[in-house]
């Protein structure tokens, strides 16, 4: 390995937030957001065929979010 490699990498591991910052607002303009896709909602009576696995009920049902 190069010490011109070694001093590249260290000297990326040292930028700091306002650079970081400032690299991904230059980039923002480059990034397109997609457009919003507008879905309507499924009736309860088209959906079948959904199965839980025991362990993964038991694991939400553990879940003080969800179980309580």
């Amino acid at each position: 390995m190069s010490n011109h490699t070694a001093s590249r990498e260290s000297r990326e591991t040292e930028v700091s937030l306002a650079e970081l910052r400032g690299d991904c607002a230059r980039m923002a303009p480059h990034w397109a957001a997609p457009k919003k896709a507008v879905t309507a909602p499924v009736k309860p009576s088209l959906i079948h065929g959904v199965t839980v696995p025991p362990a993964s009920a038991r694991l939400i049902d553990a879940m003080s979010d969800y179980g309580d």
